[in-house]
């Protein structure tokens, strides 16, 4: 369903991510992508890494407002994986896959996902924690996932929905979408106020 106080905007989505493509088509909402942008994602050093993915789904969203029409609606999300007061982003290359995944297995950690949406008039923005825990995983489950799926363009080097997830994570608490690097429910709550 179409929520019906969005009929007058265009509804962006800025973001590469094909999960985020096809997690927001579930909600039923049309949209177009907005134009890639080199965004440095740089945030204060001081801030809380669970306050990060938020912070960085605004600034995205600040970037695109300066070339956005006056009837288009952004959408940005962010999504860090923090595990032992670590963020880890996306791997630089397969040795940084292995290294994440060793950190991770066996372990809890935290996925958080911050969306923001915006227009000239406003920016709302929010974040959805997660709990997820691994079993221990071997090296070799670790090379094998890495080199047969090549997570590189994944917080923390993994996608719950891949291999990995249905052999390695024994628990979750929160939000699944969250960590797949949407919180729909969130997301679907957020548009309702504009």
């Amino acid at each position: 369903m179409f929520p019906d106080n969005l009929l007058n905007y265009r509804i962006l989505l800025a973001s590469a991510s094909p999960r985020r493509r096809e997690l927001l088509s579930m909600l039923g909402i049309h949209f177009d992508l907005a134009p890639a942008l080199d965004i440095d994602e740089v945030y204060p050093g001081s801030l809380p890494p669970l306050e990060v993915s938020e912070y960085l789904a605004r600034l995205k969203a600040e970037a695109h407002l300066p070339s956005s029409g006056p009837a288009d609606l952004i959408i940005t999300a962010d999504t860090t994986v923090i595990c032992q007061d670590q963020i880890l982003g996306k791997p630089t290359d397969a040795s940084d896959a292995v290294r994440m995944l060793r950190l991770l297995s066996g372990k809890t950690h935290t996925v958080v996902s911050g969306i923001a949406v915006a227009t000239h008039a406003r920016i709302s923005s929010t974040s959805a924690h997660t709990q997820v825990t691994f079993a221990d995983l071997t090296d070799d489950e670790i090379e094998h996932y890495v080199t047969r799926y090549r997570p590189f363009d994944k917080a923390g080097a993994y996608g719950i929905q891949e291999w990995i997830g249905a052999i390695g994570v024994t628990e979750i608490q929160g939000s699944y979408y969250n960590v797949m690097g949407l919180p729909l429910h969130r997301l679907y709550r957020l548009l309702q106020t504009f």
